[in-house]
């Protein structure tokens, strides 16, 4: 019995150490925004290898590092779970050789990585663009795949069969332990970061001692038991990243103009003294259609005709640069203010409201000092990646990888969209001002930014916002159609000032902690020529 509680001390310690080292490395380094991944360093597969990937796809600045860091990963990972289930390992049962374990869950460890790897890539890109369905399709799979893996560590033949209801559960509390871990290390103030990582190792101990118990000792024999089942679900999971992007261009407000938005089908209050450009989102398209008020404008992805008017455009003509649409939209500006007399608001939904909250920063004394932002994309530029002809660069790895990703699943959507569009570049090569001062005010100009509550799992915890800020659950582009905000815009459209924070804001934001991709600091990429630029991912505030 002594024996018995030495060993299960041992696995405690084993499981809290490494999360209390990452803990104060993040500390010392007063890194904010990854101090949420911590608790993931003990964690039961294949959550502890997403943990390890997006560190590396990240944190690597060549082909030679990043092999190097992956030969690192697959030896450290490999120790440390053999440890782990050494020491889980239920008195009971009888135990295999050490060399046996090491052995397998190298392998394992292999397999693990490549299983896992698509996902982790897909929290680059979102980290990149700040989009929530791209953080949601790269945990989707985990969800499926973590009750197979699982029992992969310690079963001979954990590829058949379906897994226990007992696995099924510890696993669902696995990723629930993990998503409180990171809000709680998170929300402690700096130097509380080890210990409570520590505590949450720990409990990741615990898990590890249920979850091998659970799989070598079944409460009753596995369901189809001769299937393939772990092979047919890691099949299924890989699917997920290929289908993710024709499933983005069926979420409202991906394609077509937004039905029954108050700007376009009606007459302009008579309290509204501008004049209104609407600029639409990524995938958009537009029929040519004018408003029915003469005072309202689509803004057009393709320019003007020769009369002034907005061009008809598709969707493949919003895969433009920032730059190249902020030179059109100046123009379009211009033009509306002169046959107006009026002052210009500009109404941009995701794509849309970057392209003018830029151009705002752009052009100083514009005739525009309105801006109504949908679904801005916060915090977009954590991550980076070269342009294919480049082979040295932080990030390389992750963005070929991604292109094999979007190169597949524009096998079925057929979209023509991927890491490397010119509008995704913008961003990436311009990130310490997407990072920094997306959401700050401008002199002389009112702003108001129209927040979904998804917004809030799309960047790690923080105060991103220094303007005033609705928000509403809803999801990326959803927002716009609903006649709350709608009359909430013309509201403030007229004049009246509109702010509506939501209480449970905050709280997804710390629930999401975990899930993000660590950022990279602006100082540590030279492109980004940011030696002396404010980081929010240290100080976790912008408009610094």
């Amino acid at each position: 019995m002594r024996r018995l509680d030495n060993r299960f001390v041992a696995l405690l310690a084993v499981a809290a150490v490494p999360p209390a080292v990452e803990g104060i490395v993040l500390d010392a380094f007063r890194f904010r925004a990854a101090e949420g991944l911590a608790a993931q360093v003990t964690a039961v597969w294949p959550y502890d290898t997403y943990h390890d990937l997006r560190w590396l796809l990240v944190y690597h600045d060549s082909w030679s590092t990043f092999a190097i860091g992956l030969v690192g990963l697959i030896l450290l990972r490999a120790s440390l779970t053999t440890a782990l289930v050494v020491l889980a390992w239920p008195r009971q049962v009888p135990r295999p050789s050490l060399r046996w374990l090491a052995r397998r869950n190298l392998a394992l460890t292999v397999l693990v990585v490549v299983v896992v790897s698509p996902w982790a890539a897909l929290s680059i890109a979102a980290s990149v663009v700040a989009l929530s369905w791209l953080l949601l399709a790269s945990l989707l799979p985990l969800f499926l795949l973590a009750p197979f893996l699982q029992r992969s560590a310690v079963v001979g033949d954990w590829w058949r069969g379906l897994p226990s209801i007992e696995l099924v559960g510890w696993a669902l509390l696995n990723f629930v332990v993990l998503t409180v871990g990171g809000a709680v290390i998170w929300a402690v103030p700096i130097g509380w970061t080890a210990p409570v990582a520590a505590v949450a190792g720990a409990v990741n101990g615990l898990l590890w001692q249920r979850t091998v118990a659970a799989a070598l000792l079944p409460r009753r024999p596995a369901r189809w038991a001769r299937v393939p089942a772990a092979p047919l679900a890691i099949l299924l999971a890989f699917i997920v990243p290929v289908v993710v992007q024709p499933a983005i261009a069926a979420l409202p407000g991906r394609s077509g103009k937004p039905p029954s938005v108050v700007l376009f089908d009606r007459p302009l209050p008579s309290a509204v003294r501008h004049a209104v450009i609407f600029v639409a989102g990524h995938g958009s398209v537009y029929d040519g259609e004018p408003p029915v008020d003469p005072n309202v404008q689509w803004f057009s992805y393709r320019g003007l005709d020769s009369q002034g008017r907005p061009l008809p455009f598709g969707f493949r003509d919003t895969y433009r640069s920032i730059e190249s649409s902020v030179a059109m939209l100046n123009t379009q500006v211009e033009l509306l203010h002169r046959r107006t007399g009026r002052p210009v608001a500009l109404v941009g939904q995701s794509e849309g409201a970057i392209v003018s909250r830029t151009y705002l920063a752009q052009r100083a004394h514009s005739p525009v000092n309105i801006l109504a932002m949908f679904s801005p994309l916060i915090n977009a530029g954590r991550s980076y990646y070269p342009p294919p002809g480049v082979s040295q660069g932080w990030g390389v790895a992750a963005g070929w990888e991604l292109r094999v990703l979007f190169r597949l699943a524009d096998v079925l959507a057929m979209s023509g969209s991927g890491p490397d569009e010119p509008f995704v570049r913008s961003i990436l090569d311009n990130a310490p001002f997407y990072r920094n001062d997306l959401m700050c005010p401008v002199p002389g100009v009112r702003i108001v930014a129209f927040l979904p509550t998804t917004t809030a799992t799309e960047a790690p915890p923080g105060e991103y916002a220094a303007v005033p800020v609705f928000q509403m659950p809803s999801v990326h582009g959803g927002l716009l159609t609903r006649p709350v905000v709608q009359a909430s815009l013309l509201n403030f459209l007229e004049g009246a000032s509109v702010s509506a924070p939501e209480r449970g804001y905050k709280l997804i934001q710390d629930l999401s902690a975990a899930w993000q991709a660590p950022p990279l600091p602006v100082r540590l990429n030279p492109v980004w020529r940011g030696e002396r630029l404010p980081d929010p991912a240290f100080s976790d505030k912008v408009c610094r």
